[in-house]
């Protein structure tokens, strides 16, 4: 037996977690975007096969963002690296500080905290962000106020920065819409936040679901892409193995 068979075997052993969404058309979306649409061209019964006709934002349900969606000039879907599909998997764990603050930033100093229990993050890794919040996701996921304001947690850019510049980290993931907290892109009026981590030609993982059930580190995430010329993301399949 070859030993990519027997780590194959390994792999077989360990608990495997799915990271991702059901994707239909009323699933949570950014405001803007338009829903998905559905058309059928051809039915088992009158042609003798099944196909389906799709329209839906690139961006849509768990879905993997390319630097170019947001710099111009940077990597497009095509481009990625297929080792950067099969990473190390660690994962920060704030799901009980999210309960008791929506508005949570994930910090530079969480990392370092993170860090000094669990060992340093190592370069060539992809680091998640677990809030829990996937557990809205056919509830009240915007979170908004009377006023309608949401309220949902994110990424500060120091934190950010620690991981991608610092530690050499290939792509973080949350279970929010976006890398940004919703208090800070009402506070800056922007997605700082995302463009940081697109602007350093890294790329990022958006609607995940069950990080709450991982292990902080020792696991592996794989990231099923399509290879789409030119294109800024894409939908995708994402599981861990621990």
């Amino acid at each position: 037996m070859s030993e990519i068979i027997k780590a194959l075997e390994l792999l077989r052993s360990g608990k495997w977690v799915d990271l991702t969404h059901e994707v239909h058309n009323k699933i949570p979306k950014y405001g803007a975007f338009p829903d998905l649409v559905t058309k059928t061209p051809y039915t088992l019964e009158k042609d003798g096969f099944f196909v389906h006709e799709v329209s839906f934002i690139t961006q849509y349900g768990t879905h993997i963002d390319a630097p170019v969606h947001f710099s111009k000039g940077k990597r497009s879907l095509e481009e990625l690296e297929l080792k950067e599909f099969i990473l190390p998997l660690y994962v920060i764990n704030k799901e009980k500080e999210v309960e008791e603050n929506n508005d949570f930033v994930l910090s530079a100093k969480d990392i370092l905290e993170f860090e000094e229990e669990h060992g340093k993050i190592e370069p060539k890794s992809f680091v998640a962000f677990a809030s829990g919040w996937s557990k809205r996701w056919e509830g009240d996921f915007y979170n908004k106020d009377e006023k309608e304001v949401p309220h949902t947690p994110g990424w500060s850019i120091e934190a950010l920065d620690l991981l991608l510049n610092q530690r050499g980290v290939l792509g973080v993931g949350h279970e929010t819409m976006d890398t940004d907290a919703s208090k800070d892109v009402q506070q800056k009026g922007f997605l700082y936040a995302e463009k940081f981590v697109l602007d350093a030609n890294k790329f990022q993982v958006e609607l995940l679901k069950n990080l709450t059930q991982l292990p902080a580190k020792g696991g592996v995430i794989f990231i099923g892409v399509p290879k789409f010329k030119g294109f800024p993301g894409f939908p995708v399949r994402c599981f861990a193995i621990v």
